[in-house]
This record gives C-alpha cells, structure tokens and sequence, in this order.
C-alpha cells in the first residue's frame, strides 16, 4: 500500500493536517489532524511503499514499544488512513 501522492501534510495554526477536498468542486472539505505519532508515520512513509509490518517496526523501533503493541498501533493507524480513502494499493 501506498499513500495517495495528491495528499499532503500542511502546518496550520499549529496543527499538522491532511486537507481532502470534496469532489467536483463541492464546498464538502475535510481536514484530517495529525498528532505527534501519525505525523512521524506519514513523515517516514510518505512516497514509499509499505505494509503493516513496516509500520509496526517503525513505531517499535522510534517510541521502543513490543511488537505486540507496535502491531496493534499500525493497524489502528492504517486502518484510519484507508478509512478516509488516503491509501491505494
């Protein structure tokens, strides 16, 4: 899997956010906030392809967690993103 390259992450007031617009124009925008954890996940992968083991070892290795906790987390945190249709693949 792989995040859609047409979305990105902006600073606005102090927020890291993904902005996904409504289709066709329609005034339908939705702002997704990333807190400290996600943002370094989509920091790390962002323009690469992954799966759930990766992520997992991302978040064991940079906040020293097991891997049970580390795989729980990634899949709260993929699941996430494909429910807001962020990911292909």
């Amino acid at each position: 899997m792989k995040i859609k390259e047409q979305y990105k992450v902006r600073q606005m007031a102090g927020e890291h956010v993904v902005i996904m617009q409504g289709k066709h124009g329609s005034d339908l925008t939705r702002i997704i906030s990333l807190n400290e954890s996600a943002l370094y996940l989509w920091n790390a992968i962002a323009g690469k392809s992954f799966d759930l083991n990766d992520v997992a070892a991302l978040l064991a290795e940079h906040y020293g967690i097991d891997d049970e906790i580390a795989q729980r987390d990634a899949a709260r945190w993929v699941d996430k993103l494909e429910e807001c249709g962020l990911l292909e693949g």
